[in-house]
């Protein structure tokens, strides 16, 4: 196509002859795509798709049978719905056909206005989703509905696995003040995908371990879905044993393919850099083992959301560089370490379906001042709204922190506290205690958006939205 450009230039005379010569080069561009293949094919051209299938995460290893089953419909629609190709339809309008627009997809590229493939788009807007917790629902559902506009999927928490493996919802999700909620989603073509959480140790390994309960559970699930109308699910089992790991694989792959075309979120934990996690210490055996196979995930997870918040002493490095600045250190999520966290991940799963989870909560500390450093004792989270007065009644300003967060410190018997508590510790080889307060504001929430978009994952979830999000929360997640 260049070269029919530089030649229209030079021969503007000779335009309708290079118009013919332009439309005989596109031809060959047309006929280089493979025949189109739908339900019901055979061949070894439907292998080839199968195969590409199962190396990008769409369809499970060893499933590349030559069929184009039920499975592969299931597997190509997922596709080309998250490639923006097609996302709903009958099969004469392209949906679930692998043809010229989503071969081209498939390959790498976009289909454009013009019929012909072009290069992706550098940039994507991200999608901006959140966890509404059943405790606070009415603060959560108000919240959510008057920023509907700026969110791409909402999940209400609200669904808990029991005991005895059956889910159970904690909120009346059909009542009011969901219902409204969810009506409001829908009108917007808002995803609506409820969190089903777990974090019973014992009882996921019994019910997990067990074929008959673990499928039990995801038909369990998968009827949910249904019957509710949802557009998917979103797994939160946490706490799990490593030795599990591949019943939790069977566990995923049988839902993702039960779900059909309905959407698949895997909430998982964070992964620090083992040399990182374990900085100036003895690596401990088993280190690196883990119940979440990453591999397996991203084959069977449509989106993996990382609670890239909770950090504490996950980084001992981190930790380390903030003891050689003598800075106070309590992070809920140092957006340094959710940098390493996330590039942890993306060296297995693809940043397109990478989700970076953002806390709106902060931390109190009690910490003790020695003469070679502090020591922390976390007393509870808190929304954002409870440590101004807190500020204002022991008159200090708070101030971005080596973390990236807002906080201070305060002594509650007017007492030393932060580096003048450190320092009067060493001259004297005494120890001081205080209150050591950080948390996100919505310049670090702003610095994590920023990371995503900088990264080019596919989107950011916050925990939680609840109404008592920062000042300027709104102005920044969107």
């Amino acid at each position: 196509m260049k070269r029919q450009t530089v030649r229209l230039n030079i021969l503007k005379a000779m335009r309708k002859i290079f118009l013919i010569a332009g439309l005989l080069l596109l031809m060959p561009m047309h006929s280089a795509f493979a025949a189109s293949l739908t339900l019901g094919s055979t061949g070894s051209a439907v292998v080839t798709l199968q195969t590409t299938l199962i190396a990008k995460g769409y369809l499970a290893a060893g499933k590349a049978t030559g069929y184009f089953g039920p499975l592969t419909d299931a597997a190509l629609k997922k596709f080309q719905c998250e490639a923006g190709v097609i996302c709903s339809g009958s099969r004469a309008a392209g949906y679930g056909v692998y043809g010229p627009r989503t071969q081209a997809a498939l390959a790498g590229a976009a289909w454009g206005s013009t019929g012909a493939p072009t290069a992706p788009t550098a940039t994507r807007g991200l999608e901006f989703s959140g966890w509404l917790p059943y405790w606070s629902e009415a603060s959560s559902t108000r919240d959510a509905l008057l920023h509907i506009d700026q969110l791409t999927e909402i999940n209400p928490f609200v669904y808990v696995v029991q005991t005895d493996g059956i889910v159970r919802d904690m909120a009346g999700i059909a009542d009011e003040p969901w219902s409204s909620l969810i009506a409001a989603a829908k009108a917007k073509k808002v995803r609506v995908i409820p969190t089903i959480m777990w974090s019973d140790k014992e009882a996921m390994h019994r019910i997990i371990s067990n074929q008959q309960t673990r499928i039990a559970l995801v038909d369990e699930i998968v009827d949910l879905a249904e019957r509710e109308g949802f557009d998917g699910v979103d797994i939160d089992f946490e706490g799990k044993r490593a030795e599990d790991k591949e019943y939790y694989n069977l566990f995923h792959q049988g839902l993702y393919q039960k779900m059909g075309k309905k959407w698949v979120m895997c909430t998982i934990e964070s992964r620090t850099p083992i040399s990182d996690l374990y900085y100036g210490t003895t690596v401990p055996e088993g280190a690196g083992q883990y119940a979440n196979d990453f591999v397996a995930m991203n084959k069977y997870c449509d989106r993996i959301r990382f609670m890239t918040y909770d950090q504490q002493t996950a980084d001992m490095k981190r930790g380390a560089e903030a003891d050689a600045a003598g800075a106070l250190y309590g992070p809920v999520a140092d957006v340094v370490w959710v940098e390493k966290a996330i590039r942890e991940a993306m060296k297995t799963i693809p940043a397109s379906k990478i989700v970076m989870g953002v806390a709106t909560y902060g931390y109190e500390w009690d910490v003790t001042a020695y003469s070679d450093g502090y020591t922390y004792d976390l007393l509870w989270s808190f929304g954002p709204n409870y440590a101004p007065p807190i500020a204002a009644q022991y008159a200090v300003t708070p101030s971005r922190q080596f973390s990236g967060e807002m906080g201070f410190s305060y002594s509650q018997n007017g007492g030393l506290a932060g580096a003048a508590a450190l320092a009067s510790a060493t001259a004297q080889n005494t120890n001081h205690t205080f209150r050591y307060t950080a948390w996100q504001d919505a310049e670090s929430i702003k610095q994590k958006v920023d990371l995503a978009r900088t990264l080019g994952i596919k989107g950011v979830a916050a925990f939680r939205l609840d109404g008592g999000q920062a000042a300027g929360f709104w102005d920044v997640f969107k």
